[in-house]
């Protein structure tokens, strides 16, 4: 599943799942550039990453076209191509339903959805220009969530964010099947960030809670969502398009919660 002479660009990489799959790409040979409007994370990040492999690390707002425009001229000059795209850059903001401002709406989906066109968009029209040397034009890859289709109610925007990436994700797909260039998706479901390891030592119900919706009695790792993004993104998943591909530790299919044990 070699991802060698392959570029990739991967949004949000500074930290979490982003991170984790920028460190497989480059241990599978790809030359990745890392992009976050983090500027301090994303320096230390690409400090870590640099003694794996070929990576940069670029400052973008994805929400912010010109900013986008400057990801993607960037890694033409550095690189020469872009093979791979991993719409991985995303926000939350909790909010009751009825007090929720139109200003924090705005800025979530302007971030997980419209920062995920704007990517997509800007990606594949250097994408259909550049088939050859035994190379598929190119493979893009949503990072979406298992809260596209399970609501949460304290997450409005994000919910109905996701569930438009997934949209998003067909209709790409369907788009840009002709030029040879393929667009997925992967759904986490729990996964073991710093936001969520957090959360679980500090509430044991929050905890609790979790675990009791996963058949699997463990949160995910981010590794194991990188391992999914890097087949998406090998010659491995040729004939694979406009799909999303859950790790959720088997909740999409669950009716009932599960017991827990300490």
């Amino acid at each position: 599943m070699s991802l060698e002479k392959k570029v990739a660009i991967v949004t949000g990489a500074a930290q979490g799942i982003g991170y984790a799959i920028a460190k497989r790409f480059l241990r599978e040979k790809a030359r990745v550039i890392i992009a976050d409007v983090d500027e301090k994370a994303g320096q230390e990040a690409i400090s870590a990453l640099t003694k794996i492999g070929n990576a940069r690390y670029v400052h973008c707002d994805v929400a912010q076209r010109l900013d986008v425009h400057n990801l993607v001229a960037g890694t033409i000059d550095e690189y020469g191509r872009i093979d791979v795209l991993v719409n991985n850059a995303g926000i939350v903001s909790a909010g009751d339903f009825l007090t929720l401002s139109e200003e924090e709406f705005d800025r979530v989906m302007a971030v997980n959805l419209k920062g995920a066109f704007l990517c997509s968009q800007a990606v594949a029209r250097h994408m259909v220009n550049q088939v050859g040397d035994g190379m598929e034009a190119g493979s893009i890859i949503n990072i979406s969530s298992i809260n596209a289709v399970y609501a949460l109610a304290d997450q409005v925007p994000y919910s109905v964010s996701k569930g438009g990436l997934n949209q998003l994700t067909r209709v790409a797909a369907q788009s840009l099947a002709k030029y040879g260039i393929r667009v997925n998706a992967i759904g986490p479901g729990s996964i073991s960030t710093q936001m969520l390891e957090s959360v679980m030592a500090e509430n044991a119900d929050a905890k609790a809670r979790i675990l009791s919706r996963t058949p699997m009695g463990r949160t995910g790792e981010p590794r194991e969502i990188a391992a999914i993004a890097a087949f998406l993104a090998s010659d491995d998943a040729s004939y694979i398009t406009g799909q999303t591909i859950y790790a959720d530790g088997g909740r999409l299919g669950l009716n009932y919660t599960v017991p827990v044990e300490d």
